[in-house]
C-alpha cells in the first residue's frame, strides 16, 4: 500500500495572541490571503491590459479604484449569496444574519462571476465604458484568483475528492476521513487557474476579435473544466442538483457554456460595437 501524503495544514498564516483575538477572528487565514493575492495580481494584470490599449480605463489611480471597491464588492457579496442561493439556501431561513457571516465559509465561484458582472455592468454605465471591453479585461485578469482560492480549499481541506487509489492521493483526517482521497481542490485550481490562464493569455488571439470575445471564451473554457474536474469531488447534498447525472456545480456550468456560445455568437455576428467614450 503507497504511502499517501496526509493532509495536516494549519488554515492560519499566523494566529494572533489570545489579547488580539475578536470573536471569530483568530488570525490571519489563508483564504482570506488567497482573495487579496487575487485582487492584487488582478489589479496588475488589468494595468498591463491598460497599458497595452486593450483595457479602456485611464489611469492607473482609476483602475485601483475600481478593483478595491467595484471587484472586491461583486466578488465577496456575490460569491457569498451565490453559495447560500445555488447550495445552502437554508442558512438565510435559520438565522438570515448569517449572510454575512462570511468567516465561516460558503463562497461560490459562479456567484462570484454573477456579483462582478453586475458590478461591472453599474461601472460602465456610470463611466460611459463598453461593457464589453471591460468585461474581456477583467475575464483575463481575475483568472489566477480562481487558482488562489481553489490551493486556499485544499489548505482548509474542504471540498475534497473521491476515495481513490492513485499515488498522489490525500488523506483530510480532520476535515473527511482517513481514507486517500482525489486533491480535487488542486485540479481545479490547474483547471480554473493555469489551464484557463493560459487559454486566454497566450492561446487566443487578443485583437482578431471584436470586443467580448474573451468574455465569452472564459465563460466556455470555466465551464468546460469545472465539469471535469468536478467529477472528482465527492457528493454530498449541498452539491445535488435536479439531475442524478450532474452535481449543482455541474448544472451551472452547463448553463455557462450556453451562455458563453449565444454570447460568442452576440458580440461576433450581431452587436454593433460601441464606440470608445471619454469617461465622464
Amino acid at each position: 500500500m503507497p504511502e499517501y501524503y496526509v493532509h495536516d495544514i494549519d488554515p492560519f498564516i499566523f494566529h494572533f495572541p489570545e489579547w488580539m483575538q475578536i470573536g471569530p477572528l483568530k488570525g490571519v487565514p489563508w483564504y482570506g490571503f488567497s482573495y487579496l493575492m487575487g485582487f492584487v495580481v488582478a489589479f496588475y494584470l488589468m494595468e498591463k491590459l491598460r497599458r497595452d490599449g486593450f483595457f479602456p480605463l485611464k489611469s492607473r489611480l482609476e483602475t485601483e479604484n475600481f478593483v478595491s471597491y467595484y471587484l472586491v464588492f461583486g466578488v465577496i457579496v456575490g460569491g457569498r449569496l451565490g453559495h447560500i442561493i445555488f447550495y445552502q439556501p437554508e442558512i438565510f431561513f435559520d438565522n438570515p444574519l448569517n449572510v454575512f457571516a462570511v468567516w465561516q465559509g460558503g463562497m461560490a465561484s459562479h456567484g462570484g462571476i454573477i456579483g462582478v458582472i453586475i458590478a461591472i455592468y453599474i461601472y460602465c454605465k456610470k463611466k460611459g465604458y463598453d461593457l464589453f471591453r471591460v468585461l474581456d479585461s477583467v475575464s483575463m485578469a481575475t483568472i489566477p484568483g480562481l487558482g488562489f482560492g481553489r490551493v486556499a480549499n485544499f489548505i482548509n481541506g474542504e471540498y475534497a475528492g473521491r476515495v481513490t487509489d492513485v499515488p498522489w492521493a490525500v488523506i483530510f483526517p480532520k476535515t473527511f476521513d482517513n481514507l486517500p482521497r482525489h486533491p480535487a481542490q488542486l485540479y481545479q485550481a490547474l483547471g480554473e487557474g493555469l489551464f484557463m490562464f493560459i487559454m486566454l493569455w497566450f492561446v487566443l488571439p487578443r485583437n482578431r476579435f471584436k470586443s467580448g470575445f474573451h468574455f465569452a471564451a472564459f465563460f466556455v473554457f470555466y465551464g468546460i473544466q469545472r465539469i471535469f474536474t468536478e467529477t472528482f469531488r465527492e457528493t454530498s447534498s449541498e452539491l445535488e442538483s435536479m439531475f442524478s447525472f450532474l452535481t449543482q456545480g455541474q448544472l451551472l456550468s452547463v448553463m455557462m457554456i450556453l451562455f458563453g456560445i449565444w454570447l460568442f455568437i452576440y458580440t461576433q455576428y450581431q452587436r454593433s460595437p460601441k464606440q470608445p467614450e471619454t469617461a465622464k
